[in-house]
């Protein structure tokens, strides 16, 4: 395989744990993602393992959440400290929680989870263009929503 596997854990458990809110779920989840990873002659899809892992990743985790009817609402990643920048955190939370489900997802997965976008392109089925105006937008919004709450 042609991806640091180790590196891509911690993210595709982050990705997991925004999905589903629960460690040990999460944990699994990943788990069972390097899995099929591994039976999948080598985990690429045209060429593209990363892509490969979170598409497994996600469907595992709609999967997970059709069964438990969770709802997917954001809330703290792992390891994230109270005391660091509470007040930024607060207002960076509540702007997050203005966003789709949708906008959520792409920023954890590019801005937190550092995915580049030609992966991420693969993932949503869309340009690496599109994509790229749409990251610019949502943006904007938590920018606008920020300095609102600011204010």
């Amino acid at each position: 395989m042609s991806i640091d596997l180790e590196e891509q854990y911690e993210r595709i458990y982050r990705y997991c744990y925004y999905k589903v809110h629960h460690v040990q779920l999460a944990e699994d989840i990943t788990q069972e993602t390097f899995l099929r990873c591994f039976e999948h002659a080598g985990g690429e899809v045209d060429g593209r393992p990363l892509a490969y892992l979170y598409t497994v990743a996600r469907n595992l985790c709609i999967d997970e959440l059709r069964k438990k009817r969770l709802d997917g609402l954001f809330t703290d990643l792992p390891g994230e400290s109270p005391e660091n920048g509470m007040v930024d955190a607060v207002a960076l939370r509540q702007a997050l929680t203005a966003l789709t489900a949708r906008e959520r997802e792409l920023v954890l997965l590019r801005y937190v989870n550092e995915v580049p976008l030609t992966d991420l392109a693969k993932f949503y089925g869309s340009s690496r263009f599109a994509l790229y105006r749409e990251l610019k937008k949502i943006l904007k919004k938590l920018e606008r929503r920020i300095r609102c709450d600011e204010a």
